[in-house]
Order: structure tokens, then C-alpha cells, then sequence
């Protein structure tokens, strides 16, 4: 059973930092890919960024030059390091992953309960 624990959300003056984690735990698949995805109270959930297993990465709008999403495909995790933060970037923080049983060829999409990232002075 795949399961997704996240770590690095909390409370952060604006223009600051936060660096989040997401480890994938389990054994018997591989990861196609890993990512972050928000979601702010009344609003959809959105892409913030991800990146494939061979180092591809892909950002929302909003938060391009100011995060750096990043990865360790040895320990089977995924990283948001987050600077300039600002108000709107208040929400909470879902790691998302993309994993292939093995002997298997189709991905399923896997979700992190979320940690929360408030941006408050």
C-alpha cells in the first residue's frame, strides 16, 4: 500500500520561505511522477508544480521563478522549496504522486492528506 506523508507547512511572514517534503512509502512500484498541487478555501485545486522521473518539471503561473520543485528518486521523494512568498500563496499544499505497480503499465494518481501553508504577517 502506497502511502504519501508530507512535512515542511506552517506559518511564514510575506517574502519568506518554506521548503515542503513528500516521501512515498511502500514497496513494489515506480514512480512516473511526483508534484504539488493547492488548494485555498473557496477555490479549486490547482498545479503548483511537478516533476517526472526523468527530471522534467512543470510550474503554475503564479509561482514560476519563485519556487523550485525538485526531487531524490532514490528515496522515493519530492520537494517545494517556496521563496517570496506571498498572501495568496495561503492554502493547503497536496503532494501528488503518479505510480506504476510493478509488472503493471498504467499509473494511479496518489494523494498527501495536505499540510497547510499560511502566509501572514
Amino acid at each position: 500500500q502506497v502511502q504519501l506523508v508530507e512535512s515542511g507547512g506552517g506559518l511564514v511572514q510575506p517574502g519568506g520561505s518554506l521548503r515542503l517534503s513528500c516521501a512515498a512509502s511502500g514497496s513494489g512500484f515506480a514512480i512516473n511522477a511526483m508534484g504539488w498541487y493547492r488548494q485555498a478555501p473557496g477555490k479549486e485545486r490547482e498545479l503548483v508544480a511537478a516533476i517526472t522521473n526523468v527530471g522534467m518539471t512543470n510550474y503554475g503561473y503564479s509561482v514560476k521563478g519563485r519556487f523550485t520543485v525538485s526531487s531524490n528518486p532514490a528515496k522515493n521523494t519530492v520537494y517545494l522549496q517556496m521563496n517570496s512568498l506571498k498572501a495568496e500563496d495561503t492554502a493547503v499544499y497536496y503532494c501528488n504522486a503518479n505510480i506504476v505497480p510493478l509488472g503493471y503499465r498504467i499509473g494511479n494518481d496518489y494523494w498527501g492528506p495536505g499540510t497547510q501553508v499560511t502566509v501572514s504577517s
